[in-house]
Order: structure tokens, then sequence, then C-alpha cells
């Protein structure tokens, strides 16, 4: 059996439930994968596309592929972390179902961090993580 996951959104900060993730998580004891940003390049080599939902869909697609290269499920992500190139309140709006879908119902920790530039200059998106790895 996999160490739970406890995800708290307390009365005394915003309740962040509302918008797909949560303020806190708490992991027992257990192992963790840390897996490296993930961004819109493919195995196959084509083009990066130019959209954020374009990226944000490869980038799903390769988080979604390092957690299964793991073993890990959406509901074993303790934290991820968004970088995003010219962060704005409609491009968060823009990005959200797409990782509301990668979360498939999970609540994990989440931090948004707007960024000048990422590793190719063709890129808007990056998303790292931290997974508990199941027993």
């Amino acid at each position: 059996m996999a160490p739970s996951l406890t995800y708290l959104n307390p009365a005394s900060l915003p309740d962040a439930s509302a918008f797909g993730y949560s303020q806190i998580t708490i992991m027992e004891p257990g192992r963790l994968a840390f897996i490296s940003g993930q961004v819109a390049w493919q195995s196959s080599g084509e083009a990066v596309p130019d959209s954020l939902t374009g990226q944000a869909e490869l980038v799903v697609k390769n988080a979604k592929a390092a957690l299964d290269a793991v073993g890990a499920s959406s509901e074993d992500i303790v934290m991820v972390r968004i970088y995003m190139v010219d962060l704005t309140p409609d491009r968060i709006e823009e990005l959200m179902p797409h990782l509301l879908a990668m979360f498939d119902g999970a609540k994990p920790s989440l931090t948004g961090v707007g960024v000048a530039a990422l590793a190719g200059p063709e890129l808007q998106l990056e998303i790292e993580m931290i997974a508990r790895l199941p027993s």
C-alpha cells in the first residue's frame, strides 16, 4: 500500500480546492520521485507548437509519461511547479483545464512561477513534479 497523501486547505488560507489544487500536501513516509521540468519537446523531434494550448497538451503528455515511467499516477503527485513565460491570469486560465485533466481529481500542491525564458526560445511552459512512488 502506498503512503497516504493528505491535502489541506485550512480556513485561514484561501480555498485553493475551488481552483483544483491544495495549499498543503502532507505525505507519510515513503519514496519520492523528483521529476525534472517537462516541456513541449517530443522524442520524435517534431517542432514545438506555437500556441500555449498546443504546448500545454504536449507538456502534460510528457509529464504523464514521466509518472508512468516510475509507476506513479496523478494520485501520487505531491507538488507541481509551473514555469510560464509571460505568466498572466489569462494564460493561467488557458493552462488550467490541461492541468486539471492531468490531475484527474487529485489536488496536489501547486506553484506558478513567471519567467523571462525557458531552456529554448520557443518554449512557453515547463512543469516539474514531486511524486510519491507506490510501494
